[in-house]
């Protein structure tokens, strides 16, 4: 499969079919949001607009959300039409996240991430204290909080426990690494989140291992395709097990 047909089939399932837990998917001629039922950030993404329309659809779904009274993420990918989306959305008052990679793997029984046998102490997280001990990190990675994303990553794992899966590497009883990856509904692809480790453990090879830990589970699950949203960071990584560069996104988020 070349890179256009990737991008094509991406777009098919992760986009335009997706489905995502805790949030109802609604679909109109030129949008396909998601609204949250848990009083969370909803999101746009996917778009089908142009030149003509694009400003007028903008100020209709920045009048819809904000009837809702939720804010909500506008997913912009660097293919996207009209090719000034992400201009158009900044001058309705947007703010534009650092752009990330769309990164895709496919894989097969001998890619080296199957392979790779380091533990590091690595474990799957399965229970409320883990998550926890997840959100901690990451407060001290970003120096932000991330209560919510604990919330709804025990009320995913509680609903839908085969569909999340959660790994961390402890170090004298403290997680310092940790990663997670749902398994898309009715889709090809396997997406990869987290990854972040606490700088003084950094280097040693934890990105891969928990890299490798969600490939192994992927496959084993019958999965050919993994797919991750990487950050500069994280980019040089992955490139060197294999993933290719098929777009750039942007998280634009509703002006307050």
């Amino acid at each position: 499969m070349d890179k256009n047909e990737l991008i094509g089939l991406y777009h098919k399932e992760l986009r335009q079919e997706a489905q995502s837990p805790g949030y109802i998917r609604e679909e109109t001629e030129h949008i396909v949001r998601h609204i949250s039922q848990f009083g969370e950030k909803g999101f746009i993404i996917s778009s089908n607009l142009n030149e003509n329309n694009a400003k007028k659809i903008i100020k209709e779904e920045l009048n819809y959300f904000r009837n809702l009274g939720q804010d909500f993420e506008w997913k912009v990918y660097s293919y996207d039409k009209p090719y000034n989306l992400k201009d158009l959305l900044l001058q309705e008052g947007f703010k534009e996240n650092e752009s990330e990679a769309l990164m895709v793997i496919p894989l097969d029984d001998k890619h080296p991430l199957l392979n790779n046998d380091l533990d590091f102490n690595l474990k799957e997280i399965t229970d409320q204290q883990g998550i926890q001990d997840i959100v901690a990190l990451e407060n001290a990675v970003w120096n932000t909080p991330h209560a919510e994303l604990g919330e709804r990553l025990w009320r995913d794992k509680q609903n839908n426990p085969q569909s999340l899966y959660l790994y961390g590497i402890y170090t004298d009883g403290q997680l310092v690494s940790a990663a997670w990856m749902y398994i898309e509904t009715h889709s090809s692809f396997v997406s990869l989140w987290g990854g972040s480790t606490l700088p003084k453990y950094r280097g040693k090879g934890y990105y891969t291992a928990l890299l490798a830990a969600r490939a192994k589970k992927a496959f084993e699950e019958g999965y050919l395709f993994l797919t991750v949203d990487a950050s500069p960071m994280s980019r040089p990584i992955l490139e060197k097990n294999g993933f290719l560069c098929l777009a750039y996104s942007y998280g634009c988020q509703s002006p307050n």
